[in-house]
């Protein structure tokens, strides 16, 4: 075993490099996360397309924290920044500028394109009447690597402070080997990009999926994790199914009461809901004090 000594942010950080078959690299970060994350969901899509490079941009310039986005794997194992099991005909248009019918968007499932084909696709020039104020452009779905990239350029480039990432991963186990490879690989292609690109240390990686993040907790414990719940269980139903104390628990903000922040916290683990899209709203949690609040409209954050 080797330890090597980096610099991230005038943070030092302290990878360990374990020699495994599989060539699993573990980083035991020292980077604080935000004393209060404030979180772009699917990069702020009441502004501008979900889950694209200009919406994260668009977030980091407004003063998130934290870039919420989605992935998904493609046909030739490309992990791609999507919400949807296929091409939703809500907003999405073919390369030709149609419209996908509605009795037709299943018929583009990510995990069944490669992604030369899927990158032709337009997701941000049809008008989503659920978000109107939501800027119209012609772009695309990317690969995670290429997000990546490009957000830590813009960060370099314009002076901006580092960002967390939380990534969801979409799968469910009706899903495998139809919506979604199995944990295993999904969380070793989702892996194999985080660490490459070396942001390991900004990473949450949150789903409702508890496979995939128990799966992380075993493999990379050294990666925060965020369990994503609907559900009307109790937290301490939904701890005991996950097995593990999860970093987050990241409930819908409807189901956030005093009595749970303080579980929550009783257990040292933070609190952040999702998706709060009112100034109320969000005013409201943070008396209650969660530890972070997930929102279409990040601009909220800061008006």
């Amino acid at each position: 075993m080797k330890t090597i000594t980096y610099i991230a942010g005038g943070i030092a950080l302290m990878s360990l490099i374990a020699c495994k078959s599989h060539k699993e690299i573990q980083v035991n970060a020292a980077v604080e996360f935000p004393e209060f994350s404030t979180e772009a969901h699917r990069g702020g899509r009441g502004l501008m397309p979900e889950n694209t490079i200009m919406a994260m941009r668009k977030a980091i310039d407004l003063g998130v924290t934290t870039l919420e986005m989605d992935t998904h794997v493609t046909g030739d194992n490309e992990v791609v920044v999507t919400h949807d099991d296929y091409l939703s005909a809500q907003f999405n248009r073919t390369p030709d500028g149609k419209d996908i019918p509605k009795s037709k968007e299943k018929d583009y499932v990510i995990y069944k394109m490669n992604y030369a084909d899927l990158r032709q696709y337009d997701v941000g020039s049809k008008f989503n009447d659920k978000f109107p104020e939501q800027k119209k452009v012609n772009t695309y779905i990317p690969r995670l690597a290429q997000l990546i990239d490009s957000v830590q350029t813009y960060i370099k480039v314009n002076n901006k402070k580092q960002v967390f990432y939380n990534i969801e991963t979409k799968c469910s186990a009706k899903g495998d080997g139809v919506y979604n490879p199995e944990p295993a690989a999904f969380v070793k292609l989702l892996m194999d990009v985080i660490i490459a690109k070396k942001i390991t240390p900004y990473v949450v990686v949150q789903s409702f999926d508890k496979r995939t993040i128990q799966l992380i907790h075993q493999k990379y414990p050294q990666v925060r994790t965020s369990y994503l719940v609907s559900n009307k269980k109790t937290f301490e139903q939904h701890i005991a199914e996950l097995g593990y104390k999860p970093f987050i628990y990241s409930p819908e903000y409807k189901l956030v009461t005093p009595e749970l922040v303080k579980k929550c916290h009783d257990q040292q683990i933070k609190i952040i809901p999702w998706t709060v899209n009112t100034k109320a709203e969000i005013q409201a949690l943070r008396a209650l004090k969660v530890d972070g609040i997930i929102s279409d409209y990040p601009n909220l954050f800061f008006n």
